[in-house]
């Protein structure tokens, strides 16, 4: 065959297949600008009136950008006659999802973790949670991590599955926080008295509830000091209102007690402490 007769026959083919694939990246670029910039802000706007949580929204948001992708070279591919390849593409998706399942099984794991943790609703964007030592605000829940930013503004990357399969207390899942301050006393002086001045202390401060009542109580005996434990309620508690809320008092009590003539210095190793736990307003 005259090489002539072969470059007319070859022609129109490389023709065809350039407009082939000039159509498709048309096609596909105008599905992915409509996917960006008319369903995602559609789909921002019905959250928005829902009033969704973040965490939920977020994650949505992503599915729908990877959703955007993908959609769009579906529609390119199929606009553009590539129909063996979307034929094709079955078989091709297969083999890759048992691939990827031998070879990346963290990464589904932390997936499928992922999946577990944006529908529960004790997990949403910005709550102050702990977990094996670690303490931190939930910035992000991705398909793979969780990001936490600690109280030192730094961030810790967490694999899903570690959040999903260790135990996490939640310190904002709940309306109330209760703090648990302790004070030690010396041995004469009027446990009645303080009592009183722990709850006056109490009772002044505006961001201390009335109800559940704050509570006072003899917490133990030590070597040179009578330890008593403040314990009130704060509600929607964040870690800044804790903080705050925590030194006020600590600081009301301290110039209380020593206009008093109360002494808090006598204890060394028994020294003004706290902890704080989560409850409902019926807990104990």
């Amino acid at each position: 065959m005259a090489a002539s007769q072969i470059g007319t026959e070859l022609v129109p083919k490389y023709v065809g297949l350039l407009a082939q694939i000039a159509e498709f990246l048309l096609v596909t670029g105008a599905a992915y600008l409509l996917g960006t910039y008319v369903v995602r802000p559609a789909v921002g706007w019905v959250f928005d009136r829902r009033e969704l949580e973040p965490t939920l929204e977020r994650t949505v948001e992503k599915l729908i950008g990877v959703g955007t992708v993908v959609g769009a070279l579906v529609v390119g591919a199929w606009a553009a006659g590539f129909t063996g390849f979307l034929g094709g593409s079955a078989l091709i998706v297969a083999a890759l999802t048992l691939a990827v399942g031998f070879a990346a099984q963290d990464v589904l794991s932390n997936f499928v973790a992922g999946v577990f943790i944006v529908q529960d609703r004790n997990f949403n964007i910005d709550d102050w949670i702990e977990w094996n030592g670690n303490a931190g605000f939930i910035d992000d829940i991705g398909f793979r991590v969780t990001r936490v930013r600690t109280f030192d503004n730094e961030t810790i990357t967490v694999p899903n599955t570690e959040i999903a399969t260790n135990a996490v207390t939640n310190r904002m899942s709940n309306d109330t926080l209760r703090i648990s301050t302790t004070f030690g006393i010396g041995y004469g002086d009027d446990i009645d008295e303080t009592t009183r001045i722990l709850l006056d202390a109490a009772a002044d401060h505006d961001d201390i509830v009335a109800d559940p009542e704050p509570s006072v109580r003899v917490a133990g005996l030590a070597d040179t000091a009578i330890d008593l434990q403040a314990r009130f309620w704060i509600a929607d508690p964040d870690r800044e209102e804790f903080s705050v809320t925590r030194s006020e008092y600590i600081r009301t009590v301290t110039e209380r007690c020593r206009a008093a003539g109360i002494d808090l210095s006598t204890t060394s190793q028994h020294a003004i402490t706290g902890d704080l736990r989560v409850e409902d307003a019926d807990g104990a």
